[in-house]
């Protein structure tokens, strides 16, 4: 692992270890890299570097090779132990064997349908504050990824919750909650004791060789 990527895994253990609700369905990765086609470009080699018992959340967009991304992100995830979600898509999580969905969170309805047609898929979503919390626990996922906790370069993200209140948002839901948004080895440390199950991160990881991270343009929020 690269030193990026290894002092936010130490700080991701930490965190999980404090977070009883990984238990609730299997075990949730500490840890999950986001995918994103503008700031992560080569997500297979992002992925070929994360630690055993981390998680990738792999989001389309749209984009026309997404099944054979999907077919080499599950080469690797198998290879390193990973857990690969694919984002908003059952049809295409169902072709390249993945092990579950995460919604954005304005599919968390979506969340019964799914669980009575895949009991055993990790069922994940996006939420960015308490009534989405709630609908993600209302709707049976297993965990929310609640952003943007720090300041981002997403186009969907509107200030930042900052710890405080990240914490509160954690104390307040009867569901796993991840932070997400501007999490990397640098602010991760200031989600010490808000009680997350982990950390999310799009560029908190080291981009590819030769990839340099940009900025994504606008676009709907698909988080």
């Amino acid at each position: 692992m690269d030193p990026k990527t290894t002092a936010l895994w130490r700080i991701a253990l930490k965190l999980g270890r404090r977070a009883d609700e990984r238990k609730a369905h299997g075990l949730l990765p500490p840890l999950f890299f986001v995918t994103d086609p503008v700031r992560t470009p080569d997500p297979v080699a992002i992925a070929g570097r994360l630690p055993k018992g981390a998680g990738i959340i792999y989001r389309t967009f749209g984009a026309r090779d997404a099944t054979a991304v999907g077919r080499a992100l599950r080469r690797v995830a198998d290879e390193r132990g990973l857990v690969l979600l694919i984002g908003a898509d059952e049809g295409l999580a169902a072709a390249v064997g993945a092990d579950g969905v995460h919604l954005p969170e304005r599919l968390i309805h979506r969340g019964p349908r799914l669980r009575a047609r895949r009991p055993h898929w990790l069922l994940t979503g996006a939420a960015h504050g308490a009534r989405a919390l709630n609908a993600a626990k209302i709707a049976r996922l297993d965990a929310a990824l609640a952003s943007p906790v720090f300041a981002s370069h997403s186009p969907s993200a509107h200030g930042q919750l900052g710890p405080i209140r990240f914490a509160s948002l954690v104390r307040g839901a009867d569901i796993a909650v991840y932070a997400l948004g501007g999490v990397n080895c640098q602010t991760a440390s200031r989600l010490l004791g808000t009680g997350a199950a982990g950390v999310a991160a799009v560029e908190g990881l080291d981009v590819s060789p030769g990839q340099p991270q940009r900025r994504a343009p606008k676009r709907s929020r698909l988080a």
